[in-house]
């Protein structure tokens, strides 16, 4: 397993509904969290593995507890707006302001098949954002101002380039 990078299309695929939680699943949700600690990052999401299923891990605190592992997560109440620097374990070495919610409301199936709802605030929310994003195909450099977004572009065009590289390689 590894970390699918900009420009791959599997980031770009809306992701499935878990349908049931089958043992060789719930091992590779294991090592999905494993990758993300390994990456230093605070949550991953299935198409950034090539998992194009509604399972993301999440642990903004890097406990590196085996419980942080979520399936079919949704979203259903926001409160406020706030704009923070964001970046992500699939596009490396970009980094830029996102406007999210200041608050969410989710709600998901944890390891054990049981159904929860949370409430999430500061990075705890923007990470839920960043990570649901990606379960339906979106990036955060989508969600950039234009001006923004033209102050990262050449760093997208680099990361293209190497894909292309690596591609005829």
């Amino acid at each position: 397993m590894r970390i699918e990078t900009y420009p791959s299309r599997i980031l770009r695929a809306k992701c499935l509904p878990v349908r049931e939680f089958a043992d060789k699943d719930l091992a590779r949700a294991r090592r999905m969290l494993e990758l993300m600690y390994e990456a230093q990052g605070v949550g991953l999401a299935g198409p950034q593995v090539a998992w194009q299923t509604q399972i993301m891990t999440l642990d903004i605190e890097q406990s590196h507890r085996g419980d942080r592992i979520f399936f079919n997560p949704r979203i259903i109440d926001t409160a406020g707006e706030t704009e923070e620097e964001e970046g992500c374990l699939s596009v490396p070495g970009v980094r830029a302001p996102v406007k999210r919610a200041e608050r969410v409301v989710v709600a998901a199936y944890n390891l054990r098949g049981e159904h929860f709802e949370r409430e999430a605030a500061g990075l705890e929310a923007r990470a839920w954002q960043h990570e649901l994003d990606h379960l339906s195909g979106v990036l955060f450099i989508d969600r950039l101002e234009p001006t923004t977004l033209v102050t990262v572009r050449q760093q997208l065009k680099e990361l293209e380039q190497e894909a292309e590289e690596e591609k005829a390689g």
